[in-house]
């Protein structure tokens, strides 16, 4: 007899029977009503959202609400087509004309998610013969993508500029690479030493791809990313981002000034296989782009809003998996699974949600609550999310320091490839 086709899930199928019986299933959170940017109800209770990635609260913005009503009254719920069949309407290529002009670059290619857009250009933009050189702790998107390509892998160590700089060495000069990070990591809400890495690169003559999802909106001046607010926009040949946290819908980009980069049309398979996004997307993504270049009110207020919320967890004694808030993500760090199910349970149960991220989706093998905040939420729901941590953390037992974790401890050195659950959490 054949072996069953599931026993390669075994170990999932094992962790996931672990969970606490008596705990809420972390897996099957069910949204009956969505309120506003930051409430809902979940299980007939009134929740505060905090692990959304909504973090500029475009979902609910009543100007890019019109614009998806009247995309769907002149043009249908979809276009049943892909982008080099039917699938381009005017309003995707005003979208692209807008990321151009966000930007400020030549080239501007629309996927139909943030995943397509990594599995897309990366996949396609290295190939057989030549290098992909990925941080660690990538997303699952990028592992995906490296794994559908037919280019080389390596990864070097989690933000390590020198480990980067070693391993580029390595190979052949003459070789294509291409140097793959992130602006923010999603897990543990820590940036990229970008300005390191950007040097190293260039030193040895690669392309760099800088994937930008948890950094738009907020990181920069004009809200394009942590490569503009560090001044090296001119030196990443491609920034790749997604419509799904800051711009408040689904949808995927690509932006870069290489002459060559409209190819990509014809011979990218994720781009040119799948339909493209409904009208009602792409103009509510258009409206909320245009906002985000004015958005410095939004900004001011969820830096705030980031800023309390890792401090007062700070204060009470958390592990947390950055020293101070480097972005919207607080990633509190606890022992197990059994642990971090009870306590993810019982603050669902006190009315606030947030994310749960088990190993191996996280880094090092860490067992982490997962809190994003966003513009919207008031200091009183802050002080609630506070109130929350603390009243569980004592009902539960947990142990609570006023030592953080040193780096080593919360970042990791050398990480295995994530899972698919990391793409659901992140």
């Amino acid at each position: 007899m054949s072996k069953d086709l599931f026993d390669k899930f075994q170990a999932v199928i094992d962790q996931y029977s672990r969970l606490p019986a008596d705990a809420a299933d972390p897996f099957a959170v069910r949204m009956d009503e969505v309120l506003s940017q930051t409430e809902a109800v979940i299980d007939g209770q009134k929740t505060i959202l905090a692990g959304t990635n909504n973090y500029m609260g475009m979902t609910f913005d009543a100007d890019a609400i019109e614009a998806a009503r009247q995309a769907l009254t002149d043009f249908g719920t979809g276009t049943t087509g892909s982008r080099v069949l039917n699938g381009t309407y005017s309003g995707h290529q005003e979208l692209e004309d807008a990321l151009r002009d966000f930007y400020g670059t030549k080239h501007a290619m629309v996927f139909s998610t943030g995943y397509q857009a990594n599995l897309g250009i990366l996949s396609t933009v290295v190939g057989r013969g030549d290098y992909v050189i990925i941080d660690a702790d990538s997303h699952a998107s990028i592992y995906d993508a490296c794994a559908m390509g037919t280019a080389d892998i390596l990864r070097f160590r989690h933000n390590d500029a020198a480990d980067l700089d070693k391993r580029l060495g390595r190979l052949p000069e003459e070789a294509g690479k291409l140097v793959v990070v992130e602006g923010i990591y999603s897990m543990l809400g820590d940036r990229a030493p970008l300005k390191e890495i950007v040097a190293v690169t260039k030193k040895h003559g690669a392309a760099i791809a800088v994937d930008e999802a948890h950094s738009m909106g907020f990181c920069g001046d004009k809200g394009r990313g942590l490569a503009e607010q560090l001044g090296v926009e001119d030196q990443v040949d491609f920034i790749i981002g997604t419509f799904s946290k800051s711009v408040g819908t689904v949808g995927g980009f690509c932006v870069s000034n290489h002459p060559k980069f409209e190819v990509l049309r014809l011979v990218c398979r994720p781009y040119m296989f799948t339909a493209s996004l409904p009208p009602s997307v792409v103009a509510s993504a258009k409206v909320a782009i245009g906002k985000l270049r004015h958005g410095s009110n939004l900004k001011d207020a969820l830096w705030d809003n980031a800023t309390k919320l890792h401090a007062g967890l700070k204060a009470a004694g958390f592990r947390l998996g950055t020293k101070s808030a480097e972005s919207p993500i607080a990633a509190i760090i606890l022992d197990d699974t059994e642990q971090v199910t009870r306590f993810w349970s019982a603050l669902l149960r006190a009315g606030v949600y947030v994310n749960m991220a088990l190993p191996p989706a996280t880094p090092q093998g860490l067992f982490l609550l997962r809190c994003s905040v966003c513009a919207s939420h008031t200091p009183e729901q802050i002080e609630r999310i506070l109130t929350l941590f603390e009243e569980v953390a004592k009902k539960l037992g947990v142990a609570l320091s006023e030592t953080l974790p040193s780096d080593a401890d919360a970042k990791t050195k050398e990480t295995q490839p994530k899972s698919d659950a990391a793409a659901a959490t992140a």
